[in-house]
């Protein structure tokens, strides 16, 4: 058995932020990380899963995989290669979602024309490479059940076979011949980390970048922490407790959010508010929450905890609902595409977060309640207000004296020599500013408020407000 290679911390580089787009055809995608995504500073665009998959509508058919071919809904391979290579050439890497814990549930003919049934893929697998539980899954305090068995009556592959594994590894190098940079393993629970251990080291790349989706469990047999050795896994309770927070409790409460919460380390956990999975079963927020999502991405992104997923999917009212127009995306916020991604109060946090990357959490403010506020050493501060009414007040920062944007909303502060400024919230609104980010305009004239707001009894500091034209 080979050893586990040793896990990177968090996506590598200075962009570890990752646009999730659920259910985008590739074409779609490419155009999105040109136009989009490379500007913005997102470091990585993850794709649904890209191989053949059932026939059916429905978003979860791409989760059920009948060969690994390029040929799935939202896709052929040109289309695919096209795709990594704009994305790269938007300065943007590609994770590729990538089932290989199970393949289908029936039989039939797939999205790319293959003829399979339960057990026997032609060409691929046959019931031999198949765990020999063939039941559902009933006790996730059982190890061999939830490894072994069913998951939702999908075949389970026995990955703790060399044929097995060396087929699964033969579809990820197929795609880091074309470029892929990362993947998200789907199921990874399902999966012994050993086996995982063991298809990393055959691919072409055994160091490239991947998360794997361990849903905690209290008292589980099958624990997150056990896959660290693989690379980085997804953190679910981080976005639970979220939720939890934002609607309920007092955003005070996440003063040592991260591993004061008892999470894993942050440099190997992906993080995210909601995923396609949690936005659906209403364990997280999601886009229908209004101002609480918005308000909770923004503090992922300002937060240094993690590495952070941007899920950007569509409206749905029936949760089995595939995507419209089949995954082409022709607009953001047309046809029911709801482009989180780039709503601008979270797409701006982006370019906060590169900046801001390194530095720990400083000058922590909350008034016991709903409002926050803290710095991110001399790089960045962002200000949340989360109660029912306005907040005036003046902050302490740790940033050089100067004019910074506010990125929340393209006004510009002025910080003074102490690290001061003073700024009004409104409800369910936030502040961000980072070093490098001076000029909210850039292809407008910067026009100056004439009037200078008054500073705050006692603190000596006035703010004045400019807006671009």
């Amino acid at each position: 058995m080979a050893p586990a290679t040793p896990a990177s911390a968090s996506p590598p580089g200075t962009k570890d932020v990752t646009a999730v787009m659920f259910e985008w055809n590739f074409a779609s995608v490419a155009k999105e990380c040109t136009n989009t995504l490379g500007p913005a500073g997102y470091g990585y665009v993850q794709v649904s899963p890209p191989a053949e998959h059932i026939q059916g509508s429905q978003w979860w058919t791409s989760y059920q995989p009948v060969s690994y071919k390029i040929a799935g809904r939202l896709g052929d391979r040109t289309a695919f290669q096209n795709m990594v290579n704009t994305c790269h050439a938007a300065g943007v890497k590609v994770v590729a979602d990538t089932v290989i814990n199970h393949m289908s549930a029936g039989s039939g003919t797939g999205t790319g024309g293959s003829s399979y049934t339960k057990y026997n893929y032609p060409g691929l697998y046959s019931s031999f490479d198949f765990d020999d539980c063939t039941a559902q899954i009933t006790n996730y305090a059982d190890r061999t059940n939830v490894q072994n068995c069913e998951l939702v009556g999908l075949a389970d592959l026995d990955t703790g076979e060399s044929y097995v594994r060396g087929a699964i590894a033969g579809y990820m190098n197929d795609l880091l011949s074309l470029g892929v940079d990362g993947f998200r393993i789907d199921a990874a629970k399902h999966i012994p980390a050993a086996d995982l251990a063991n298809i990393k080291s055959r691919l072409s790349n055994p160091s490239v970048y991947w998360k794997q989706e361990v849903i905690h469990g209290s008292g589980e047999a099958v624990q997150p922490t056990e896959y660290t050795g693989n690379g980085d896994v997804q953190e679910f309770r981080y976005a639970y407790d979220l939720k939890r927070v934002f609607n309920n409790e007092n955003l005070a409460y996440l003063k040592n959010y991260g591993e004061g919460w008892g999470y894993m380390s942050s440099g190997v956990s992906g993080v995210f508010v909601d995923n396609h999975d949690t936005e659906r079963n209403g364990s997280t927020l999601n886009y229908k929450d209004g101002a609480n999502y918005t308000l909770a991405s923004v503090f992922m992104l300002a937060h240094p905890y993690g590495a952070p997923d941007i899920n950007s999917g569509y409206e749905f009212s029936d949760n089995d609902a595939g995507p419209p127009n089949g995954g082409t995306v022709n607009a953001c916020w047309q046809d029911g595409w709801k482009c989180q991604h780039a709503w601008p109060e979270i797409k701006s946090m982006v370019a906060f977060r590169n900046a801001t990357r390194g530095e720990s959490v400083t000058n922590w403010w909350d008034n016991g309640g709903d409002a926050i506020a803290f710095g991110r050493g001399g790089k960045g501060y962002v200000a949340i207000n989360h109660e029912s009414s306005s907040l005036t007040r003046t902050y302490q920062t740790s940033l050089a004296a100067g004019t910074y944007c506010n990125v929340q909303n393209n006004t510009s502060v002025t910080v003074n020599s102490g690290g001061q400024f003073t700024a009004t919230l409104g409800s369910n609104t936030a502040l961000a500013l980072y070093a490098g980010r001076t000029n909210c305009c850039s292809r407008h004239a910067l026009r100056t408020a004439t009037s200078v707001m008054p500073a705050q009894a006692g603190a000596g500091v006035a703010v004045r407000v400019s807006r671009c034209t």
